[in-house]
């Protein structure tokens, strides 16, 4: 071989190397796995202030402080507690203070305008969503409130999320605004629906179906939502039993741990079981590469590139541990305190509908995060 094959065979290999090592930065990897470490079951008669502590549908922590929401819609509240674990386990969960939602004339929100969902809050407010009721024209909202539960202010979102009477477009009832994240630079919150809007697809079934559900980011300073991605939701996990008809799968909630990754919880629930009928799964989601749908009218027959998902934990691996073998109606996550050893924990809370439908558990989970 020539001296100056050989120099370009050398170049070529370096160059191979270089491509190799390039980070594209376009695709984030991770290893993060997470740890089951405990449970822990506020009693179902827990009261406080002359309310009933349940409906635990949204959980936040910021500044050593934690928020929980009620989806009461008699008494729209937030809870603030007293959570304290460690590596071993939970200690104690405490509420401290229950402090309810007002309206824009400081008085609070009469029974049934509203259906909280989650919250979240920056240091400075709090940031909540409602469903509302759209079979009776309540529309869904993302509104902000100080600390004192007062309203500040009302975000602004397309018109395609509200009440509509043509049965082709809009959101179906109880599938709208069920999770909300700040944004990982702290410049903006998303929020996401539960279902698919009707003019996107369809809901969710025991076959495989095209269920696209909007996740929307909306500016902090402007109060205005700017783009839409999408996220593909799972069939439904099992059929209803016991003479049961009624199945749906949806988000349930989201955080936004990094720049355009998510954890979402991703839940199925099938009517009749012993057990609950939950299977809830958490995702590890990517979308950086998603397409902004914010300017289509229909996701159907069009072309986009949605979100990535990567399963990271399913509740069903851990069902054994908990109490009757119930994994409940797990609506809530966040981040709390680092453990000890550096790493981050990270909670979900089941929202028990009070009890409504047959005995559910306050149910509060840790875990562990692990690189």
């Amino acid at each position: 071989m020539s001296k100056v094959a050989r120099t370009l065979l050398v170049f070529a290999v370096l160059l191979v190397i270089s491509c190799g090592n390039k980070k594209d930065t376009n695709k984030i990897e991770t290893s993060l796995k997470l740890r089951f470490v405990d449970e822990y079951v506020l009693p179902d008669e827990t009261t406080f202030a002359n309310t009933r502590v349940g409906g635990l549908s949204g959980i936040d922590y910021a500044n050593g402080d934690w928020y929980a929401i009620s989806d009461d819609s008699d008494s729209p509240r937030f809870y603030k507690t007293i959570v304290s674990y460690d590596l071993k386990g939970f200690n104690t969960i405490q509420v401290t203070a229950v402090t309810h939602f007002k309206d824009e004339n400081g008085i609070n929100l009469s029974k049934g305008i509203v259906d909280p969902e989650s919250i979240r809050s920056d240091n400075v407010a709090l940031i909540w969503t409602s469903e509302g009721n759209i079979k009776e024209g309540v529309k869904p909202f993302v509104q902000i409130a100080d600390s004192s539960g007062a309203f500040v202010k009302e975000l602004t979102l397309a018109n395609r999320y509200l009440p509509n009477t043509d049965l082709n477009f809009g959101a179906h009832h109880n599938g709208v605004f069920e999770g909300i994240t700040l944004s990982f630079d702290k410049k903006g919150y998303w929020v996401a629906m539960e279902l698919p809007l009707k003019e996107d697809g369809v809901e969710p079934t025991l076959e495989e179906t095209d269920s696209p559900v909007r996740i929307v980011y909306i500016n902090k300073e402007t109060g205005h939502s700017e783009k839409e991605i999408v996220y593909e939701l799972d069939k439904v996990t099992r059929p209803a039993a016991d003479g049961a008809t009624f199945v749906l799968n949806g988000i349930v909630e989201i955080l936004e741990y990094d720049t355009n990754r998510f954890f979402v919880l991703e839940r199925s629930y099938s009517m009749g079981y012993a057990d609950g009928g939950n299977t809830v799964k958490i995702y590890d989601v990517n979308a950086s590469e998603a397409t902004d749908v914010s300017s289509i009218n229909s996701l159907k027959g069009e072309s986009y590139t949605k979100v990535t998902k990567k399963l990271l934990f399913n509740f069903e691996d851990i069902r054994k541990d908990l109490t009757n073998g119930i994994v409940d109606n797990i609506e809530g996550i966040t981040f709390g305190p680092d453990f000890a050893n550096g790493n981050r924990s990270l909670i979900v809370v089941a929202d028990n509908n009070f009890s409504l439908y047959g005995p559910q558990l306050n149910q509060f989970i840790l875990f562990e995060v692990e690189k």
